[in-house]
């Protein structure tokens, strides 16, 4: 059977924080779950949880380190299992230099734990959007937006925000059709001027929407969502979780542009805003995975382990997302929306859109049910 990077119902690891805060002290709780049975942990069998907690305080000037507890005391604690926490956090903090998110390891740990308490922020409770609107219709959207961002060659992380604050407008504004792809245009130009350096004229952005709309009116849509959004346009990228989780995995190109690939084609589907950023990027790697059946090693296994310690959620939920992705990918290039099928379809991105993997990708998923 097809490994999907599945190990149980329950996950391996689970971050889930909580702030507790007080005169006296400040703690950061972390509850992780691991398995004992090192043979369930390679060949993805049943296991026992074990808890562990890190806990820090601060009193006196003192710092308390990691705090380790067992339920049922430590006899029969395999060692490997023990340095699990403390392995996760040495390789996120040498991702996290190295992908350039962060300049200073010593808060590297700190930023990834900000990013696992605010990414359930980014999702939304339920698809409906306002009644004139369709999912056909905001697919059409988000397509015209990823080929505009790639005609302005902005980064990855300008169209992820971009089409969070498109989905959150169309939620929180009143939008008529015939103004949708200003909505769009001023979505763009929002999260372009949080991410980019440069910013094209608000002449060249009229150009783009062929004079459809003026300047004057672009900028009252601009003023009308950011006072619609309160002025808030803080997102936490599924990339960043997707490049984070592949770096500590040491997957390969190929598995990558897979993956990325996948994740941006979840951006096209509106079943997919109820996910949080790293269900995404966890569920586009696993398919990434399991379409392209790379060989792997005893080393290979062990980073992808680790890396899936970090709870990506329930499996029913991953599951969904991947069926979801690969549903989207086996009919990308027949649609009318197949800007993200023909961007990934160059060489530089190993032409990865056109794997004849994709096609089967769903009866995989079969396969490993």
């Amino acid at each position: 059977m097809a490994r999907t990077g599945f190990y149980d119902l329950k996950p391996l690891l689970d971050l889930d924080m909580k702030e507790r805060r007080s005169s006296a002290q400040s703690s950061d709780v972390i509850a992780m779950t691991f398995h004992e049975d090192r043979e369930r942990f390679q060949s993805w069998g049943r296991g026992l949880p074990w808890g562990c907690a890190r806990d820090h305080k601060e009193a006196n000037g003192s710092v308390e380190e990691l705090v380790v507890f067992y339920p049922h005391g430590l006899q029969g604690l395999h060692s490997l299992q023990a340095l699990v926490p403390s392995l996760l956090r040495h390789e996120m903090e040498i991702a996290l230099e190295k992908l350039g998110l962060i300049w200073d390891r010593t808060y590297a740990w700190d930023l990834f734990l900000e990013m696992m308490r605010n990414q359930a922020q980014y999702c939304f409770p339920n698809t409906d959007l306002p009644l004139h609107f369709t999912d056909v219709t905001r697919a059409i959207l988000v397509d015209w937006i990823i080929q505009v961002h790639e005609m302005m060659n902005f980064q990855e992380e300008t169209l992820y925000l971009a089409i969070h604050l498109l989905n959150r407008s169309l939620r929180l504004i009143k939008v008529t059709t015939t103004n949708l792809q200003l909505l769009g245009m001023v979505c763009l130009f929002l999260a372009a001027k949080k991410e980019e350096c440069l910013l094209p004229e608000v002449s060249v952005l009229c150009y783009l929407m062929d004079h459809t709309y003026t300047k004057q009116q672009l900028l009252r849509m601009e003023r009308k969502v950011l006072c619609g959004l309160k002025f808030n346009l803080s997102h936490c990228a599924p990339l960043h979780f997707l490049s984070l989780l592949a770096t500590v995995a040491r997957c390969s190109a190929m598995v990558l542009w897979m993956a990325r690939y996948l994740l941006e084609l979840s951006l096209l589907e509106g079943q997919c805003v109820v996910f949080s950023p790293l269900q995404l990027a966890g569920a586009s790697l696993c398919l990434s995975r399991l379409i392209l059946q790379e060989p792997s090693t005893p080393e290979m296994e062990a980073a992808w382990c680790l890396a899936f310690s970090v709870h990506c959620g329930s499996e029913a939920a991953l599951r969904k997302i991947m069926h979801i992705l690969a549903s989207a990918a086996a009919k990308a290039h027949t649609h009318e929306t197949c800007a993200t099928f023909i961007k990934y379809s160059s060489i530089a991105t190993m032409h990865i859109s056109r794997h004849p993997g994709l096609i089967n990708a769903s009866s995989l998923l079969v396969e490993c049910t």
